[in-house]
């Protein structure tokens, strides 16, 4: 642990440093890159795999099951329609969760009498449940308004708190690196989108704005005197708040990624509860990305955005002059100590 608060007193005195913003064409080439791929995944597997809340159907819960085999509950549909492919999973402990397209009372009827005996439970314990598409309209609607909103509300907050468009507008292209490569990661995965995995994706953009506040804020700090020193330049200043904000960035990705990686590899892949796969691997999957899409994207841009600004341009070629005549001789230690 002493090694680490080493190495985190070092790069915030700036005595270790990373340059994050003098590689940024690379960040932001390795970033294109993974946003197209994540669009031409979802399009290549002909599109996400949609839960049945937004593409309606029948849905049938068994309860105490005698074998989690899925093979038992697909032959139990496919026996009264033909062609049909259910989607059958082992949802929590002794819970099978059957799910199919729409059908007929009479067919609902035979298919819960099928399952009842092939997993070996009382009429009781088989409930079946309809989701039609209109309800399934609504929830995809819903759940567009929401993204939507939560854009646009944090785009607008992020330029009155900061004062300036160019911090809203890179904190949003870092937030949406962020969302289209977890959508991208979630396609590849084939989870269910539930509702649920929405309130996880609200949830990362939630998580990668917080962290961007926190790094764009020691950014504004760096650089609030910024005409009257000749220490640093602005994008030196950017790169030396991102460096300042690193340990911090590790270690609250880190609380917030322990537990919701115990939730998807220990609670859904090790105990099978599949009612939380969907929630935590969107999760998961966009704290990572969010982390680093803060330091790689969101900073950088930043800097970029505002690099070609007369004052800061003008900023610039007083701190090389400056550099240029400490390099000249003793004499000049004075002049760098009085413009410092």
């Amino acid at each position: 642990m002493s090694g680490f608060a080493n190495f985190g007193n070092e790069l915030y005195t700036g005595k270790r440093s990373y340059n994050f913003v003098g590689a940024k064409k690379l960040w932001f080439i390795i970033a294109a890159v993974a946003v197209v791929l994540s669009i031409i995944i979802p399009l290549a597997k002909g599109g996400f795999n949609l839960g049945i809340e937004f593409r309606g159907g029948s849905e049938f819960t068994v309860s105490n099951v005698q074998t989690t085999d899925a093979a038992l509950g697909e032959k139990a549909v496919t026996d009264v329609v033909q062609g049909s492919v259910p989607r059958v999973a082992n949802v929590a402990g002794t819970t099978m969760r059957i799910q199919t397209d729409k059908l007929t009372d009479d067919e609902t009827l035979r298919i819960k009498e099928g399952l009842t005996s092939a997993y070996g439970v009382t009429d009781n314990e088989v409930t079946s449940t309809f989701v039609g598409p209109t309800w399934g309209a609504d929830v995809t609607k819903q759940a567009l308004i929401g993204l939507v909103v939560f854009v646009l509300l944090a785009a607008v907050l992020m330029a009155l708190y900061f004062r300036t468009w160019k911090m809203s507008l890179s904190a949003i292209a870092g937030m949406a690196v962020t969302m289209f490569i977890t959508a991208g990661v979630y396609a590849l995965s084939d989870f269910e989108v539930t509702p649920s995995a929405i309130i996880g994706f609200l949830t990362v953009l939630s998580y990668s704005l917080y962290d961007t506040v926190v790094v764009f804020d020691k950014i504004r700090e760096n650089t609030a005197d910024l005409d009257a020193s000749t220490r640093r330049t602005f994008a030196e200043e950017v790169n030396l708040a991102v460096n300042q904000t690193l340990v911090r960035s590790i270690n609250t990705m880190m609380v917030a990624i322990l537990p919701v990686g115990a939730i998807l590899f220990i609670g859904a892949g090790l105990l099978g509860a599949g009612t939380l796969r969907d929630l935590s691997l969107a999760l998961f999957v966009g704290i990572l990305i969010g982390t680093a899409a803060t330091i790689f994207v969101a900073a950088p841009m930043y800097a970029w955005l505002r690099q070609n600004e007369p004052d800061l341009v003008r900023q610039a070629k007083r701190v090389e002059h400056r550099r240029a005549g400490a390099g000249t001789g003793s004499g000049s230690s004075a002049v760098e100590t009085a413009t410092a």
